[in-house]
């Protein structure tokens, strides 16, 4: 296997370690121990489907999900669809910005709106990277940041007294209540994130290019580039919900960020409260500039639009700074934004199904009979705990 292949997978699954991860996963397991270990293993298996399916797409036509869509719409559809991806890319941009701002705050006592505007110069930094040195470099960058954030995240794992009994009943599918649906929704909208699905394809294409010739030897590669990358991933997010179920559970004060690495660093030790903060600073600047990069993808693909992606990151910095001077507790603003993202997961994975298991548009690539009921299942699942969400949400119900 020729390794460096590998690279695309590693980029989108920054966006599965994200800071609205840490927020999701360290609530779930404060609040509700290892109950929802079950989520973030099936979030994660999904995941794997998914992100194949779409550097498969992206390698085989040679175009983003967001161009063959846009290729496919009419106008008006064009544009309310570009609408909603916005939304989700809108929020991701949050959650990033966020975190990123809150790890500034813990690590060097700075006000979050500084924070904030530190990690928006810096993503434009590593923006310019992949505009002007190309997406090897940027890959590079990236795949760094991820190894910070992997030992951030893991480290506390190995010195707390996790209940692994405990743990495997939490592979068991249930909830406790309408928060937890609540919780589950962001979870799954942290793991299995939109704009990682539009933005792979773009990746995958963009590093390897239109290659028919060489199509099973890219296919072959792009899948052990994926399974590594979300393996990885995965483990990164079931670290942090154990830790957060064996450290956190039960204290006070720990419904935040802040609060969770307060806790840490008092079990588990300063040093232990101190990687976890840089693996926050480093999962905060590495998943802006991913998220930025998706959200160009969008709108090229959709509206065939192209904004320079400086420009475009500034804009985007806006809300997020917004949020951050309005004194929101932003913990829970991640959070929320967690589930914005999870609604819209099914506008990006029925598309991506449904292209990628079209003979016309894949050829002999398309998703063989198999392979396609179990995507659809994948979508089932996705719709149904969000149906789940909207109605407990709104009864009141658990």
């Amino acid at each position: 296997m020729r390794s460096w292949l590998w690279g695309p997978a590693f980029v989108a699954a920054i966006a599965y370690v994200d800071p609205g991860n840490v927020a999701a996963n360290l609530t779930a397991g404060a609040r509700y121990g290892y109950l929802l270990v079950w989520v973030l293993v099936g979030a994660n298996v999904m995941a794997l489907l998914v992100q194949y399916l779409s550097a498969k797409t992206g390698l085989v036509t040679g175009a983003s999900l967001p161009e063959l869509l846009g290729r496919r719409l009419r106008r008006g559809p064009r544009i309310a669809y570009w609408l909603q991806a916005e939304l989700v890319a809108a929020a991701t941009d949050l959650a990033e910005v966020l975190g990123g701002a809150i790890a500034l705050q813990i690590l060097f006592g700075l006000p979050l709106v500084w924070g904030g505007l530190i990690v928006g110069g810096v993503s434009m930094l590593l923006l310019m990277v992949q505009s002007r040195r190309g997406q090897r470099p940027f890959e590079f960058v990236v795949m760094g940041l991820l190894l910070v954030i992997t030992v951030g995240f893991m480290a506390g794992l190995f010195v707390s007294d996790v209940s692994w009994p405990d743990a495997a009943s939490g592979l068991v599918p249930r909830f406790a209540g309408t928060e937890s649906v609540l919780l589950a929704a962001s979870m799954l909208g942290a793991t299995v994130m939109p704009h990682a699905i539009y933005v792979h394809s773009a990746l995958a294409r963009d590093r390897h290019g239109h290659r028919p010739a060489e199509l099973p030897r890219l296919l072959r590669a792009t899948r052990w580039d994926v399974v590594a990358s979300m393996l990885l991933a995965g483990a990164v997010n079931v670290a942090m919900l154990l830790l957060a179920a064996s450290s956190l559970q039960g204290m006070g004060g720990t419904d935040s960020i802040e609060g969770a690495h307060s806790a840490i660093s008092g079990t588990l030790g300063p040093v232990i409260g101190t990687l976890f903060a840089v693996g926050l600073l480093a999962s905060g600047l590495a998943s802006t500039s991913v998220g930025c990069y998706a959200g160009a993808t969008i709108m090229s693909g959709l509206l065939k639009v192209r904004v320079p992606m400086l420009a475009r990151r500034a804009i985007t910095l806006i809300p997020a700074l917004a949020i951050l001077a309005t004194g929101v507790n932003p913990t829970w603003a991640l959070v929320l934004s967690q589930v914005v993202l999870s609604l819209g997961i099914p506008f990006a994975l029925a598309p991506l199904v449904r292209l990628s298991s079209d003979p016309e548009l894949m050829g002999g690539y398309a998703n063989p009979p198999a392979l396609r009921i179990v995507a659809w299942i994948v979508v089932g699942l996705v719709v149904l705990l969000n149906l789940a969400l909207i109605t407990l949400t709104l009864t009141g119900g658990g």
